[in-house]
Formats: C-alpha cells, sequence, structure tokens
C-alpha cells in the first residue's frame, strides 16, 4: 500500500508513525514533510495541488492524508478526486467550519447546535453596538485562518473596539480580518473533542485536552500547543454521548443536508459551562499536539481506518482504543513564539521504554537532525495512568538537548493538581 501525507509538522509525523508500526505497514510519502520523515519515508517537493495529484496518479498512491488546514481551506481535496484519486479530509465547501469562523457560528445557529452568543460582521458601529451589550471580556475573533492567532479576548469594551478596528482595517490579520466575529466569554474549562467522519458515520477518539500558554501555570502568551495528553477524565462518558448526540451527529446531518458532507477530522473545540458542552470552534483536521497523543491510543490498523473513512464504509471498521494514557510535551526552541531562533543540533541520549519522540520544526544535515525553530518535537509517554505517563514524557525531555530548549513542566496539571 502507498500512502502519501500532506504537511511537514509533528502531526504528520505522529500519523507516519502509527502507520509504520502495522504489521504491513504502507510506503510512504510525505509533501513536503521535515528533516525526520525522510526516515520514514520519500519527501517530496512538490507544492502545487495539481502536480501532486499528477504524482500520485503515476506513483499508484492508494491513499492521501491532509494534515494541515491550508491545503484543505484551498481545495486539495477536490482536485485529487476530480483526477479520481481516494483523499481523507473535507472539500473546500466543508473546510469552511475552520476556514470562516463567520460560517462555522452560522452553520451552529442554523442547526440549533450550543454556542456562544455571537454577531457576525464587516460592518464596525454594528460591532461596536453589540460589544456595548455584551459583559466583559469580550471575544473578538477573524474570520478566516490566521494559524491559531486570530482570537482576541479584550478585558474592557474599548480593548474589543480597537481589536475590531484593527482587523477591520486588515491591519492585524489582513484579509482574514476583514470580518469579525464578536462573541461573549464563556467561563468554564476546555476539552478538545475529535471524530473520524465519512459523511454520515464518524468515530470518536479520547477526549484530549491541549495546553495553549507558553508558560507554567497557564502564563504567557497563546502559541499553537505547548502539550496535550489523553483520554481526559474530565469527558465523562454521559458529557462524551452529549458531544456525539447534540453535536457532532447534528453537524454530519446539517453539512450533509447543505450538499456538503463532511469527510475527514472533525475537531470540535468544547468549552464546559455548568457541564454544558458548548462548541467554540470547528476544526477540520487533527489539532497539533492532540495527534500526537490520539496516535498511539488506537489499537487498530489507522490505514484501514482512514481509507474506509475516506470510502464511505466506517461502518465496516472495528475500532478498538488502547486502555491507556498518552501525555505528549512540546519542546520549542529558545524565542518561541516571538521570533526565529538559530538551527540548533539535537542530541537525544536514551529513549526509554514506553515513550518516543514525534519531530515538527527540524532539518536534516549529514545525519544529523537539527531544531529549526518554532515547536521542535513533542516528547509523548504512555502508560496506565496520566501519572505515569506524564512521568515516560517528561524523562524522555531530559534525555533531550539542544540550545535554548524550552517547555512547560506542567503538561496535565488539569487532573493532576
Amino acid at each position: 500500500m502507498n500512502i502519501l501525507i500532506v504537511g511537514n509538522g509533528g502531526r504528520e509525523y505522529a500519523i507516519a508513525l502509527k502507520l509504520k508500526s502495522e504489521k504491513n505497514p504502507p510506503k510512504l510519502y510525505f509533501a513536503p514533510g521535515n528533516g525526520a520523515t525522510s526516515e520514514l519515508g520519500e519527501n517530496l517537493k512538490i507544492k502545487n495541488h495539481n502536480e501532486l495529484a499528477d504524482f500520485a496518479k503515476r506513483n499508484d498512491i492508494n491513499l492521501t492524508i491532509v494534515g494541515p488546514e491550508a491545503p484543505l481551506s484551498e481545495g486539495i481535496v477536490d482536485v485529487f478526486k476530480a483526477h479520481g484519486l481516494l483523499i481523507f479530509g473535507p472539500s473546500k465547501a466543508a473546510a469552511r467550519l475552520e476556514a470562516s469562523k463567520a460560517f462555522m457560528k452560522d452553520f451552529l445557529a442554523r442547526n440549533g447546535i450550543k454556542t456562544a452568543k455571537y454577531l457576525n460582521t464587516d460592518d464596525k458601529n454594528e460591532a461596536f453596538k453589540f460589544i456595548d451589550f455584551l459583559s466583559v471580556p469580550v471575544v473578538v475573533k477573524a474570520d478566516g485562518l490566521c494559524a491559531g492567532k486570530g482570537v482576541i479576548i479584550a478585558r474592557t469594551h474599548d480593548e474589543a473596539k480597537t481589536a475590531v478596528s484593527d482587523m477591520l482595517s486588515g491591519d492585524s490579520f489582513g484579509e482574514a480580518g476583514k470580518r469579525v466575529v464578536v462573541e461573549e466569554f464563556l467561563d468554564g474549562f476546555e476539552l478538545s473533542f475529535f471524530a473520524i467522519c465519512d459523511g454520515e458515520n464518524f468515530l470518536s477518539l479520547p477526549v484530549a485536552q491541549d495546553h495553549k500558554r507558553l508558560l507554567d501555570n497557564d502564563e504567557g502568551p497563546n502559541t499553537g500547543g505547548m502539550g496535550a495528553y489523553a483520554p481526559s477524565p474530565l469527558a465523562t462518558p454521559h458529557l462524551i454521548k452529549r458531544v456525539e448526540n447534540e453535536i457532532v451527529a447534528p453537524t454530519l446531518r446539517g453539512m450533509k443536508a447543505e450538499g456538503n458532507p463532511f469527510c475527514g477530522v472533525l475537531f470540535v473545540g468544547l468549552m464546559i459551562v455548568n457541564d454544558e458542552p458548548v462548541v467554540l470552534e470547528f476544526n477540520v483536521r487533527f489539532g497539533d499536539p492532540e495527534c500526537e497523543v490520539l496516535m498511539p491510543l488506537i489499537d487498530a490498523n489507522l490505514s484501514e481506518i482512514l481509507l474506509n473513512a475516506a470510502s464511505g464504509n466506517l461502518d465496516k471498521i472495528d475500532f478498538r482504543l488502547k486502555d491507556e494514557f498518552a501525555v505528549g510535551v512540546v519542546v520549542a526552541s529558545k524565542n518561541y513564539p516571538y521570533k526565529s531562533t538559530p538551527k540548533a543540533r539535537i542530541n537525544i541520549q536514551n529513549i526509554p521504554q514506553n515513550s518516543h519522540v514525534a519531530y515538527a520544526g527540524v532539518s536534516e544535515e549529514a545525519g544529523e537532525i537539527y531544531a529549526d525553530g518554532g515547536r521542535v518535537l513533542v516528547c509523548v509517554g504512555c502508560a496506565k495512568s496520566i501519572k505515569q505517563a506524564r512521568d515516560k514524557a517528561y524523562e524522555l525531555c531530559e534525555n533531550v538537548k539542544f540550545d535554548g530548549m524550552q517547555y512547560r513542566k506542567d503538561i496535565a496539571w488539569q487532573v493532576l493538581k
């Protein structure tokens, strides 16, 4: 079996690592991949979606898996399907659930799915009136994709109005901010719910919890994610069933009814408010670093699962999960997330049992792996308890050495405090 993975981060590396663990592992190609994925398969320098589809046809690619949101929002799935190729991910129209926050909020409202009170507008005065109506803090979101940075939690009404003005003028996020969503602030705790979907059916993955802030005790700036763990005991069986019945199933029904059936990974960013699951956001792909802790918990062939999802046959899958926990700690470069950092050679002295590394921001030179800036790698530990899994992950962190490395010391604190 030949599989093409689109993307270059820790998420794509984690998917590849899971595929390589199968009894009959597939041959892997990456577009573009990173400095470590070349150890698992072949890196390609093809960026154009049509050229990539041509490569897939010529090389008998059985399945393409799309990792990041950008190619999905650009319509890579539509291109591959037009070439008669099997690809796992949503169409450009379905990917609007992530690519447009305004579309997503309006979709939730149309389908009676619980979310925060909001206004979707490109009119500054209309936004200002709604801000005055809300209690502080106020949440202001750029409509388009902003690499996880398009959300402002304003502590005052004036701060919210400034955020709206900066977005609508194009100063903050360019075209992505030319329409905004203003919404009420929800007070609760966040969870990450992932479902693998085939347009009608879905399989629920362990509920994860991400750590967005750079520093311990959830301090410092927001990042792409500094660590995650799964499954979270904060997600009770009753809560999971409610999310499936009240959010995921109605979303799949609604997308199909609107002519855009959703195939791929549906990520539901949840805020749990007084035991009520409320949708903060949708993503249309695996989260990063959540993917790195979800992959080791799947007790089945990932290739078979995703192949059947892409073919609309998820109901034929025998899906099993391991009775374990996984904790992932992101090791980042010195200047993350403020500015780039010079390359640094990575030295890993030892990898303890039941732990592994998922490489992300790395390059390869003369057989050596170098930290290339940003989120460099994820140290993942697996065990029968969250504490044991966390201890494994941090034991591995201590064995990773490169100049300027930084990581949080309190991943999974919410359940271990």
